[in-house]
């Protein structure tokens, strides 16, 4: 059961045995709403002699869906979708790279092209390429407020520079895309989260408006698994 979270990245989780442990959290957001004292939690555990903290918060419960708090997971997800051919608006076939340097201070979560011999792909073909690619960030999602998913749950400088980067990637001819994948099971429709970071907000709308692709999909959560819903996106 969790505890208190006292730090970032540290968490205080009672085993089933009464043991209290410290545990990390992969989520540099403030998870508002999730963090309830006595919730039920589930974490994975690591043997590894180069990890300080063996155990790692992946989910928790709330009053109305289990919560998946691990950021580091949502890239996984996604790959997981493309190569199981479950992303349904995405052409087939198709081919990807993950973590592409797209200058000296950004790296972009995936890029795509129907043309298997554009890969491995590096900064240095994509901009002497004439070809055109298809390029997507991830953002991982746990808050939500009457049914709605949100983000960010804290201001966040590093997602406004990715949308900036994205438009310029459109600039240049490229498609683009940011997929919201919503760790959680009780969200009914996606909205940027502008109370708490309103200048993300005006530039996910332009980013929209200069023909950004917005893709939120739900997960499937339990303790034994977590899956990317993408039949269908929120709204």
């Amino acid at each position: 059961r969790f505890k208190s979270r006292y730090k970032r990245f540290f968490v205080d989780v009672e085993l089933e045995d009464g043991t209290l442990i410290t545990a990390h959290v992969p989520n540099t957001g403030s998870l508002k709403g999730c963090l309830n004292k006595e919730a039920v939690c589930y974490l994975s555990f690591s043997d590894s002699p180069h990890r300080k903290l063996k155990y790692t918060l992946q989910i928790i419960q709330t009053p109305s869906s289990w919560v998946g708090v691990n950021t580091h997971l949502s890239n996984d997800l996604v790959w997981e979708a493309f190569q199981q051919d479950r992303m349904p608006l995405w052409p087939t076939p198709y081919y990807g790279q993950r973590e592409i340097k797209i200058n000296s201070q950004t790296r972009i979560d995936f890029v795509f092209c129907s043309q298997k011999e554009n890969f491995p792909l590096h900064l240095i073909n994509q901009k002497k390429s004439q070809n055109k690619f298809h390029f997507v960030e991830v953002k991982n999602v746990t808050l939500l407020s009457h049914s709605v998913a949100l983000f960010p749950d804290a201001v966040s400088q590093r997602g406004q520079k990715h949308l900036k980067e994205l438009m310029n990637l459109m600039n240049e001819g490229h498609q683009a895309e940011i997929i919201f994948t919503v760790q959680r099971t009780d969200a009914q429709s996606f909205a940027p989260a502008k109370e708490i970071d309103p200048r993300y907000a005006e530039l996910l709308k332009e980013a929209y408006d200069k023909g950004l692709r917005i893709s939120p999909y739900t997960c499937q959560i339990s303790p034994e698994e977590i899956t990317l819903q993408t039949q269908k996106p929120l709204e």
